[in-house]
């Protein structure tokens, strides 16, 4: 691995030993690359000249920021990066009174296919590295100067497609000698990979996971998302069962409302009757609009029933607060609007 942003201190540790330094050298980078947020050697100012040139194989991972939209209505910042080979992907910093908040991408582009979403629009395009994910919210930390306190893998991609890279990024973001965020500060995503599921649980982290649900039953959800063609409700459910089993974290559901498709009062008590039983709350979602789909979001009323009918039934129910709805807000159209004109310019 010739990406140092992305090793743990013990590889950091190997590799001073490999080029013939001492350990200790191996916390300094470390520091200087996820504390201090560095963005090359030249910044690491203890570090010997020496030391500096023998590490040139091992170049820093750095974003370039390429756009930022500002809402003008909460200060939401929408951030498109430019990662080295070219590829964009975006990130969303969402202030709060309960500090800030940064939602970030997995993947530059996504396979999923899900129905009412941006970022599959054009597939997937490549895994991001590990570096790649830290270097959003470290990028995001020196813009603003102001500390990240939340950290939220919801951006373009699917996270346990990309399993491998997200548990080392979790190991550098919330571990001592970085960032030291909280796991219970993080949350990550997913559409439902079952399989990848089981895995995380038995790694027994104490972040919380968001499953996106989006249909009280197969057949609808079958509509709206390709990976419910592999893996039923009721195994997606077992294994949101056996993740809370091992890990005591409440699941988060989110329930994106179509117009007309998922937000009438019988599927809410049918996504009640599901739900009964596990340890649970469903996040409901106005669905964003996207140019090439015909999906039209529920209307507020909608939304307020469906959360009441839910309750009703004794499912804990929260309607998505809107962040940065003046500004290209939904997963992925930042970045889809750039490529589109970059194609065009062609």
């Amino acid at each position: 691995m010739t990406d140092i942003k992305s090793m743990t201190p013990a590889e950091l540790k190997e590799l001073m030993l490999s080029v013939g330094e001492k350990p200790f050298r191996a916390r300094q980078i470390y520091e200087w690359l996820h504390q201090h947020l560095a963005v090359s050697y030249d910044e690491m100012s203890n570090l010997p000249k020496s030391l500096k040139q023998k590490l040139a194989d091992w170049p820093v991972t750095a974003l370039e920021i390429m756009d930022v939209q500002v809402s003008k209505i909460d200060s939401t910042r929408k951030y498109l990066f430019r990662l080295s080979d070219g590829n964009m992907i975006e990130s969303v910093l969402m202030k709060y009174h309960h500090g800030n908040s940064v939602c970030i991408s997995s993947q530059a582009g996504c396979r999923m296919g899900c129905r009412f979403c941006a970022s599959t629009i054009g597939g997937l395009a490549r895994n991001l590295l590990p570096s790649e994910m830290l270097d959003q919210i470290y990028r995001i930390q020196a813009d603003t100067g102001e500390r990240v306190s939340n950290v939220v893998v919801m951006g373009s991609g699917e996270p346990l497609d990309n399993y491998d890279n997200l548990l080392r990024f979790i190991h550098i973001l919330t571990e001592e000698g970085g960032l030291h965020i909280s796991q219970r500060n993080l949350t990550v995503s997913t559409c439902g990979i079952v399989p990848r599921m089981y895995e995380l649980a038995d790694e027994k982290l104490q972040m919380t996971l968001a499953v996106s649900l989006h249909a009280p039953n197969d057949k609808k959800r079958k509509q709206l998302m390709p990976i419910a063609n592999k893996y039923s409700m009721e195994e997606l459910l077992d294994a949101c069962r056996y993740y809370f089993e091992k890990t005591g974290r409440r699941i988060t559901f989110e329930y994106s409302l179509v117009a007309g498709v998922n937000d009438s009062r019988e599927d809410a008590l049918e996504l009640a009757g599901r739900l009964k039983g596990l340890n649970c709350h469903v996040n409901l979602i106005p669905v964003n609009p996207v140019r090439e789909r015909s999906f039209v979001r529920s209307a507020r009323k909608a939304v307020e029933n469906f959360k009441i009918n839910l309750e009703k039934c004794g499912i804990n129910g929260t309607i998505r607060r809107e962040m940065g709805s003046d500004i290209d807000g939904a997963c992925g159209q930042l970045r889809k609007r750039y490529m589109e004109k970059t194609e065009s310019e062609k």
